[in-house]
């Protein structure tokens, strides 16, 4: 493998990339539990929900590929199992379907998750003067910010 210059040092680049594989893994099993409330959601907002979630599982989709592809650009593996996702996320795995409230809920905590894991890495990113990195990051905790905001206030 050729070497990597990218004005980077390899220490630098594998602490960030460790933790974006962190915010990968918060950002996959949040991408998964929205899926699985977008498929069992029911009640009087099944239908608000319902699509909201599918926008949310669908943007989590694409964030996903470009965090991992940042990982890869970066000389690092990017984990892609459930079991490496599982050792690396702070989100909790749900059991069984929670009601329609529950899983507003749920999912609030998970994108502010998302935002405090983001903003970990951001700061590694920017000792190392990795501005791609943090762009990354920063453009991910605004998305995780404002979806939180939205879910909070649907709880009010």
């Amino acid at each position: 493998m050729s070497v990597i210059d990218i004005g980077i040092d390899e220490a630098d680049r594998e602490a960030i990339a460790a933790g974006l594989k962190k915010v990968l893994a918060d950002s996959y099993t949040l991408y998964l539990q929205t899926h699985n409330f977008h498929w069992n959601v029911t009640g009087p907002q099944f239908r608000e929900l319902h699509l909201m979630f599918e926008e949310h599982y669908t943007e989590l989709a694409t964030a996903v590929d470009d965090i991992a592809e940042r990982i890869r650009t970066l000389g690092v593996a990017a984990p892609g199992t459930y079991k490496g996702f599982a050792e690396l996320s702070a989100i909790e795995e749900v059991e069984g379907v929670p009601e329609a409230t529950e899983m507003v809920s749920l999912l609030t905590h998970g994108h502010e998750q998302v935002v405090k894991t983001c903003r970990a890495v951001l700061s590694i990113a920017q000792n190392a003067d990795d501005e791609s990195t943090a762009a990354l990051v920063s453009d991910r905790m605004r998305v995780h910010e404002k979806t939180a905001w939205m879910l909070r206030a649907m709880l009010q």
